[in-house]
């Protein structure tokens, strides 16, 4: 919280990650239902959209709690489709 520096990469950080899931199939996406896809995207718009009204607490609560969920989605997306065989 001390580093003006480091909150605006963190943000910018989470908005592109925020920004990134957008673009995820929905199969994709109910294969991790765990994962609240639309909430993720209301944050990205707070982010990208929300300036001198964001919340640096509610953002360390989200990265915090929501974050690690994400994270271990994310690596069971990412180890899904390498043991996926290439489709032609």
């Amino acid at each position: 919280m001390g580093s003006e520096t480091l909150q605006d990469a963190t943000l910018r950080n989470l908005q592109v990650m925020a920004e990134s899931t957008q673009r995820h199939a929905e199969p994709l996406k109910a294969s991790q239902p765990q994962v609240d896809w639309k909430g993720l995207s209301g944050f990205r718009n707070v982010l990208t959209h929300g300036y001198l009204d964001i919340r640096l607490e509610r953002v360390w609560t989200v990265l915090e709690q929501d974050l690690p969920t994400l994270k271990a989605a994310i690596s069971e997306l990412l180890r899904t489709a390498r043991d996926e065989p290439v489709q032609s």
